[in-house]
C-alpha cells in the first residue's frame, strides 16, 4: 500500500496524522475500526463530515494516529486532518470546507489555574465567621 497523502491535525491536546489510501472508505484510528475506537455514532458523523462534503467517502481508506485529549478532541483533530489531506489532494474543495468550518482550527485551550484560587476563576469560598 503506498501513502497517497499525509496531513496533522490538533485539537486542546490532541494531536492526529493521518494517511491516505486508496480503497473502499475504511477508516481506522490508532489500529482499531472507526466504530470500535468511536463508539458514538454522533462522533463518527462528525469526523466523516469532510468526506461527506467533498463526496469521497468510498474513495480512500485512511489510517490515523492520534495522542493525547480525551476522545472528543480527538476525533475533533482527526476530523482537521482528513479536511487538510482532503485540499492537499484536490485544491477546489477548499472553498467547500471552508463554508462548513472544517479548515479551521479550534483555538480554545483549556485556561490554566491562577494562584490564590481554586481553580482557573473560581474563588475559594468565603465564610463571614
Amino acid at each position: 500500500m503506498e501513502n497517497l497523502i499525509v496531513a496533522s491535525g490538533g485539537r486542546k491536546t490532541s494531536k492526529a496524522v493521518v494517511r491516505f489510501f486508496d480503497g473502499a472508505g475504511k477508516i481506522t484510528v490508532n489500529q482499531k475500526p472507526l466504530e470500535v475506537y468511536f463508539p458514538d455514532a454522533f462522533v463518527q458523523g462528525d469526523l466523516k463530515r469532510p468526506l461527506v462534503k467533498a463526496e469521497c467517502a468510498e474513495k480512500f481508506d485512511i489510517k490515523a494516529r492520534v495522542t493525547g485529549g480525551g476522545k472528543t478532541g480527538q476525533a475533533e483533530a482527526v476530523r482537521l486532518a482528513i479536511s487538510r489531506a482532503l485540499v492537499k489532494m484536490n485544491g477546489d474543495l477548499r472553498s467547500v470546507l471552508r463554508e462548513e468550518e472544517l479548515l479551521t482550527r479550534d483555538p480554545r485551550m483549556k485556561e490554566r489555574k491562577k494562584y490564590g484560587r481554586k481553580s482557573a476563576r473560581r474563588g475559594f469560598q468565603w465564610t463571614k465567621r
